[in-house]
Parts: C-alpha cells; sequence; structure tokens
C-alpha cells in the first residue's frame, strides 16, 4: 500500500504557548490531521489549523479516550490519507512520553515520521518554580525518573537505591500517586527526612502551585492541601533555592491562536 502522507511526533512543551518550538507551531498550523494528548493546554490546541481534524487521544489515571494501542493504528490510517499528521504530545515526545515507541511502529509499518522535540516539564515547571536543576554550590547532577511505571516493561522497577545516591538532583515524573511509596524507598536508601522536597503543579501555566516541603513533611502537606496530579517532583537541596529566585516567576504570555489563512 502507497502510504502518501507523513507524521510528525511534536512536544507541545509543559503548557506556556511561548514555549511551544517554531517548528512545532508550524505544523500545527498547516496539519491535516492532529491527535492530541490530555496535558496539551487550550492555547496550544488553539494554534492548530481549524481545518485540520483534531481527535484527542488523551490518558489520564483512569480516563482513556483512546488506549495507547489504538493509537498507531489510528495514525498509520490517517497517514493513508492525510499529507501532514501531528501527533501532539505534551512536553517532549522521548520524555516518558511513549514517542519512541509510536516512532518504532511507524517506522515498521512504512510510515514516514519525524520527531519535533519540546520542552520538558521537568526543564520548565522547575524553572518557572525557581528551582535550578543545577547550581555550583548546590547540585552538579540531575537524574530525570518516572514515578509511574508503566505494565510490561523491561524490568520490574526502578531502583531507588541507586537512584538516591546517583546524583544530587532527582525529579520524579508522574509521581504524586506513588510518592509515599517513593519518599519511603528514597529514605529506605538513606536519605534524610529532611531532604528538602518541591511538587510543582500544572507547570508554566497560569494556575501553577508549588508545595514545598521535606521527605520527611510532604506527604501530610500533600494531604492537607489536597495536592493532585499532574504535577512532578524535585528533590534535592537545589529547592532551597525556591524562596529566594520564585520572586522573578516567569510569565506564561496570552494564547496565540492559529495565524494562518
Amino acid at each position: 500500500m502507497q502510504h502518501t502522507g507523513k507524521v510528525y511526533l511534536v512536544g507541545a512543551g509543559p503548557g506556556d504557548p511561548g514555549l511551544m518550538t517554531l517548528k512545532g507551531k508550524t505544523l500545527l498550523e498547516c496539519a491535516d490531521v492532529v491527535v492530541y494528548d490530555a496535558l496539551v493546554s487550550p492555547p496550544v490546541l488553539a494554534m492548530i489549523n481549524p481545518r485540520a481534524e483534531q481527535i484527542n487521544a488523551g490518558k489520564r489515571r483512569g480516563m482513556h479516550s483512546l488506549k495507547q494501542e489504538e493509537i498507531t493504528p489510528l495514525l498509520i490510517e490517517k497517514a493513508q490519507t492525510a499529507a501532514i499528521v501531528v501527533r501532539l504530545k505534551g512536553g517532549d515526545p522521548f520524555m516518558f512520553g511513549r514517542g519512541g515507541e509510536e516512532m518504532e511502529d511507524l517506522i515498521n509499518a512504512g510510515i514516514a515520521v519525524e520527531v519535533v522535540p519540546g520542552i520538558t516539564s521537568g526543564l520548565a515547571a522547575t524553572a518557572y518554580a525557581g528551582i535550578p536543576l543545577t547550581h555550583r554550590s548546590y547540585s552538579s547532577s540531575v537524574t530525570f525518573v518516572t514515578g509511574h511505571e508503566g505494565a510490561g516493561k523491561y524490568r520490574p522497577a526502578v531502583n531507588w537505591q541507586a537512584i538516591a545516591h546517583g546524583s544530587e538532583t532527582i525529579v520524579v515524573y508522574m509521581g504524586i500517586h506513588n510518592l509515599p511509596y517513593i519518599t519511603e524507598q528514597l529514605q529506605l536508601a538513606g536519605l534524610a527526612i529532611t531532604t528538602p522536597v518541591a511538587l510543582v503543579r500544572w507547570g508554566t501555566r497560569p494556575e501553577q502551585e508549588e508545595l514545598i516541603g521535606t521527605l520527611g513533611t510532604i506527604l501530610q502537606q500533600v494531604e492537607d492541601a489536597k495536592f493532585e496530579a499532574p504535577a512532578i517532583a524535585v528533590i534535592g537541596s537545589v529547592v532551597n533555592l525556591h524562596d529566594i529566585l520564585s520572586s522573578c516567576r516567569p510569565v506564561s504570555i496570552a494564547p496565540k491562536p492559529y495565524s494562518g489563512k
């Protein structure tokens, strides 16, 4: 079968439309089909060509518009009739976004595919919260790790013992629901209960909020504040810079909708 279209795996960034790449924005403006995830912000969705077919493939805890095994066949189907198919993913496609899996499946199916990187929340949300992941006085290394492991993965569990001692800053994606287990494992690995922890919810968006505590206090704080996902966790002494640097928080720009003709 002759495939005429091309699929672009585009990173939408963490939410602030000003952090969307120019290449990604251009593709949204000329796309024929856009298959988007749940965490893509409304201002970014507003950049999509209004004549494009838009398909919500969002996956949130307990609420899936499309199952993962349904998404790649859908992309293959759309690429057979549309010239430009955009798979729009929150953050960066290759950072805990299953972009590598989808790209591999598309290549195996004979579909032309290209990845367009996006700014990941682990970098942007922390920056907007005034938490530099590295700092000459606090941290010279950082580890990114998922707090939500999928079924059928290549190994049964994250090695939290190694994570605890592998770097000075730990950034945990999708870890709110498993936070009790994660904090317990890090303490069992030897991290002090006084180790600073920051949770950043809806990073880079106008509704961004932070919760600052320690390994010993953060669980009670989450309960008291009814703090929920989506959020990332930052663990390490760089969190102590939040009080100083968050006073110069970046401002999310106003939405810039589709500007094509």
